[in-house]
């Protein structure tokens, strides 16, 4: 039986932004257009003010998602929320991102002008051989957390862990964290953009450093901070033609998903997104390539998929 919703698959164009620390790898790697050598981040399911990706579909082709999410809240399952819940990004690293922390929904909706908080995870699509990732820090109590940050002690408080291609990461609110260099991500999180700097390595934008929040990042760093060994879970050999699980948290659900020559999924209850990150292949007989983004409606039923697929999918709580 094929689809049994009466919505199509939704595909969106992506938002491209150009970021001090953004390569060309969004544009060599995956086709996006832009002239640009500084491109950061693509985000490729969005609908937020300072991002809100145009619907590709011809009959919602006057519309952007934030505008589908308000006008037809059925296509996603009468979700109930004003906006979107989700967003997700492709990040090219070609430097260091800074080294961050993001609040959760109770502080941010304080102190933010009721924003949400931003739950994050990350998958790592390429990286260097040897790469690490900052996520956590060293510090034992919020004192000593204080004195090592007004005391400039990056290296003693900054704790990396080793990643490789495929590793998948989940970043709780009020955990110190950054990108290295060279790493290629894809990125799901919360609808939310805001981010504390905590250190930007003494870089310049147009002759001045970028703004730091000190005393935010002080409020919302949890302390002490997750074990690192609970970090980071391996994707490496998963089954074909399945939606494997990575990660459930309170506001999403991901799931790998490795499609080879031919598979069906059934998808019932919230919207799906979905994002290719290799192959080629099929979608219900629509055509779809590495970097394409889409979202399969609400209570959609089953799902004809065919080619040579990586995808990384998500539904929100």
């Amino acid at each position: 039986m094929k689809n049994q919703s009466k919505f199509p698959i939704l595909f969106l164009q992506p938002v491209l932004k150009q970021m001090v620390w953004g390569g060309s790898r969004l544009r060599t790697d995956f086709g996006y257009e832009s002239e640009a050598d500084n491109l950061g981040e693509c985000w490729g399911i969005a609908a937020h003010p300072n991002g809100d990706c145009a619907i590709k579909n011809e009959e919602f082709s006057d519309m952007t998602l934030s505008k589908l999410w308000k006008e037809r809240p059925e296509f996603f399952g009468a979700y109930g929320t004003e906006q979107f819940p989700l967003l997700i990004k492709i990040i090219d690293a070609k430097s260091d991102l800074s080294i961050q922390v993001h609040p959760d929904d109770a502080y941010a909706q304080k102190n933010e002008n009721g924003s949400f908080g931003k739950m994050e995870c990350w998958y790592i699509i390429d990286c260097p051989e040897n790469a690490v990732l900052v996520a956590g820090h060293n510090a034992g109590t919020a004192e000593e957390l204080e004195g090592m940050v007004h005391d400039e002690k990056w290296d003693d408080l900054i704790r990396k862990i080793p990643i490789q291609k495929g590793d998948f990461i989940q970043i709780d609110p009020g955990t110190v964290h950054a990108i290295t260099a060279g790493c290629l991500i894809l990125e799901t999180q919360q609808n939310s953009d805001i981010t504390y700097r905590l250190y930007d390595y003494g870089r310049m934008v147009d002759g001045k450093p970028r703004e730091l929040h000190i005393k935010q990042s002080l409020d919302v760093i949890q302390v002490p901070a997750k074990a690192a060994k609970d970090s980071v879970i391996k994707t490496g050999g998963l089954p074909e033609n399945k939606m494997n699980e990575l990660i459930s948290c309170q506001y999403y659900t991901v799931y790998k998903l490795n499609v080879s020559e031919k598979c069906q999924i059934s998808h019932y209850g919230s919207f799906l997104n979905m994002s290719v990150l290799e192959g080629s292949g099929t979608v219900d007989g629509i055509a779809v390539k590495k970097g394409d983004h889409f979202i399969i409606p609400a209570n959609y039923g089953k799902i004809e998929m065919e080619g040579e697929l990586e995808i990384i999918a998500s539904d929100a709580k």
